[in-house]
This record gives C-alpha cells, sequence and structure tokens, in this order.
C-alpha cells in the first residue's frame, strides 16, 4: 500500500471513530414506507425522537425506535462516563436503502400470472452531538 494510499486510509479510520451510528439490513417493510418513518426524526434530538417514534402508528416505527436504541447504545460504548443529556445528541442522518426483493407470483384470470413484488430495505442511522460552537452561530 502506498503512503498516501496509508495517510488517507488513517483518516478515514479516525473520522469513523468519531461517528456512531447502527445498520439495520434485510427489514421487511417497502422502503417508501420506511422512508416516511425516516422523515419524521432526521435532524430531532434523541430523547424527542425515541418519543415521537414510541407514539407513532406506522409499525416501521417500532423497528426504527430499536434501531435508535442501538444507536445510542453505540454512542455510549465509545463515550463511557459521559451522560446522554449532556451531550446534546441528535439524529445527523438517516437514510433508507432497497434491500433483495422476494418475487412471487399470484394467480390472474384465464390462466396469467401477475407478480408480486415484497420489497425489503435497509436502515443506516448516524448520531452527531451538537457543540454550543454550532449553536451560536446559527
Amino acid at each position: 500500500m502506498g503512503s498516501r494510499k496509508r495517510k488517507s486510509a488513517e483518516l478515514l479510520k479516525e473520522a469513523k471513530k468519531q461517528q456512531y451510528q447502527a445498520v439495520l439490513r434485510n427489514c421487511p417493510t417497502s422502503p417508501r414506507k420506511m422512508r416516511l418513518v425516516a422523515d419524521m426524526i432526521r435532524g430531532m434530538e434523541v430523547n424527542h425522537a425515541l418519543d415521537v417514534l414510541k407514539f407513532s402508528s406506522k409499525e416501521a416505527s417500532r423497528a426504527v425506535e430499536k434501531l435508535l436504541l442501538s444507536a445510542i447504545a453505540n454512542w455510549q460504548s465509545k463515550n463511557e462516563g459521559v451522560r446522554i443529556e449532556e451531550s446534546n445528541l441528535y439524529v445527523s442522518e438517516v437514510f433508507v436503502d432497497s434491500a433483495r426483493i422476494l418475487k412471487r407470483l399470484r394467480p390472474a384470470p384465464q390462466g396469467r400470472a401477475h407478480r408480486i413484488r415484497k420489497r425489503s430495505n435497509h436502515v443506516t442511522i448516524r448520531l452527531d452531538s451538537k457543540n454550543v460552537v454550532e449553536e451560536i452561530s446559527k
């Protein structure tokens, strides 16, 4: 490996240490329905986002709530001894990508068949902490 490549790899590794994320893979919900839930919590403070997800009537909110709790646990494992309330954690990024699609056939009239696509998705949540300097500059 060349020196430039090694340096850039080390920089990426250091940047990943400051990122707190959780990933949910192959969730059997359509990406369109999951994006509705993801849009609800994007940019929110963590405690407020948990409340919104807990009292949401959408089925996808249960999976996202669990995923957000996992991201918080990942943050706690990297920052031992720091309280969540003092850190000003917020949901910096949430994105939903399409995953595998199960293709099924449903009988149709006159001997035909219609294809049914059962979709699934991948969800990624990234957390970040708001610094006092960032809040003053806005």
